[in-house]
């Protein structure tokens, strides 16, 4: 192979991802670059109009793509959802957790239905999809999962403490599914963005913690959806066949200061 066969490691062509969330935001970017490595892309995600244009950028860009309108809260529509995907695109090969929602209120102030919404989207969707999708994979012996934490995967939030949990939970049920998982050469993982750029942070930059962010990451910005792509795309091919449970910072550093 040219090049020691380095190129050809990170070759996605072929195979079949499904991105939760994958409409906008840290979800289009890694459907973007997993279709630019030439992997064809399932968008499952809530927004019928914003499924279409992540679609057509896909395809713009000389993808492959398709999209599913799923909430991943809602448990009998998720294996259907994968069944659709094998249908359409062929089995699936790698699965992106991303879909995720933050919902603020202290322990003194939440309700018990925000907090249920919360974690039932972040977590409890993340496990169902992953043991719907396992089930193919471990007939294939082949598959990777990726699961999309947050800073408050590591840090407490006491503005968003179901978020901070559901997050932490979530590199936890990472490492499990991986250790389950890896006889059948299946690789779960985890990323960790930091502050990306996208609608849910633009509203951040005109508070006093913006500059709290910037002085807090050594890098000195925020990040790009674009740079969460690089990191899925390693943990997607085949030259992350030995990379299982571990969880990969895309933050500029924020975290180790």
């Amino acid at each position: 192979m040219a090049n020691g066969g380095f190129p050809q490691m990170f070759d996605l062509s072929g195979r079949v991802a499904a991105v939760t969330g994958g409409n906008g935001g840290i979800g289009l970017g890694i459907a973007l670059g997993l279709a630019a490595a030439g992997a064809r892309i399932a968008i499952l995600a809530r927004n019928p109009e914003k499924n279409r244009a992540a679609v057509a950028e896909i395809e713009a860009n000389g993808g492959r793509a398709i999209a599913i309108a799923l909430d991943v809260t809602e448990r009998a529509a998720l294996k259907p959802a994968l069944a659709e995907v094998a249908r359409a695109l062929g089995p699936l090969d790698i699965l992106v957790n991303n879909a995720g929602i933050a919902l603020p209120g202290g322990a003194l102030k939440l309700k018990a239905e925000a907090w249920d919404a919360v974690i039932e989207t972040n977590l409890n969707g993340c496990f169902f999809l992953a043991q719907h999708a396992a089930e193919s994979m471990v007939a294939r012996s082949a598959g990777k999962i990726i699961n999309i934490g947050s800073e408050y995967s590591h840090f407490g939030n006491q503005i968003a403490p179901s978020y901070a949990a559901s997050k932490g939970a979530l590199i936890q049920l990472t490492k499990s599914l991986a250790i389950e998982l890896a006889p059948h050469n299946i690789q779960v993982n985890a990323i960790v963005p930091g502050w990306i750029e996208s609608e849910m942070t633009a509203p951040i930059k005109s508070r006093p913690f913006y500059d709290e962010i910037l002085k807090r990451t050594p890098a000195g910005r925020f990040g790009t959806p674009a740079e969460c792509a690089g990191a899925a795309i390693f943990l997607a091919s085949h030259a992350a066949d030995f990379v299982t449970g571990a969880t990969i910072f895309v933050d500029g550093g924020y975290a180790i200061r």
